[in-house]
């Protein structure tokens, strides 16, 4: 007759075994605290403390040494680091300076032209297009006009806004205020 086992049973089984493990597992652990008690730790014996001294002593300058090459090594990359860095911004600095020159040469081009633009123009046609300007740009174009044109120029535009002109040419012609003082 063949026996079949029910799944209950094999269960039981299998647990049956696993805690008979465990109780092997700990019975072992109980015995190892005490063997290990009962064996003395080996001694090392006074030459080895001395061979190790010996031996770090001999081995401390190589290795001083190699630090030294190692923090070396370190500082020339960083240095060659630095090198590149300082070349491509003398670079940059180089391709800014040559837009800054550009623009200031486009600039005093743009302003001789706006200075003869206004030069020809009536001052009744010119009052009303300087007095939308800020206040600032008409002063510095009203400067560099001939002085009668810029006396006409004022008396054409409205008061309060030619005041504010002339305040800010004053201004900039007192020797306190310029950035050309001596």
């Amino acid at each position: 007759m063949v026996r079949t086992d029910t799944e209950e049973q094999r269960a039981h089984r299998r647990r049956n075994r696993t805690l008979l493990r465990f109780a092997a597992v700990g019975a072992l652990l109980l015995l190892v605290p005490q063997v290990n008690a009962q064996q003395a730790s080996p001694a090392l014996p006074s030459t080895t403390a001395e061979d190790i001294e010996k031996f770090c002593t001999n081995i401390a300058d190589t290795a001083r040494d190699q630090r030294y090459l190692l923090q070396k090594q370190e500082l020339e990359k960083l240095q060659s680091d630095v090198d590149e860095r300082i070349v491509l911004l003398e670079k940059r600095k180089a391709e800014y300076e040559e837009w800054l020159k550009r623009r200031d040469d486009f600039m005093a081009r743009a302003e001789a032209g706006l200075i003869e633009i206004y030069k020809t123009m009536k001052a009744d046609a010119a009052a009303p297009q300087l007095q939308e300007m800020r206040p600032e740009l008409a002063a510095a174009i009203i400067m560099k006009l001939p002085a009668r044109q810029s006396g006409l120029i004022l008396s054409e535009m409205d008061p309060k806004k030619a005041g504010m002109i002339s305040m800010i040419m004053s201004s900039a012609a007192d020797p306190k205020t310029s950035k050309d003082r001596s």
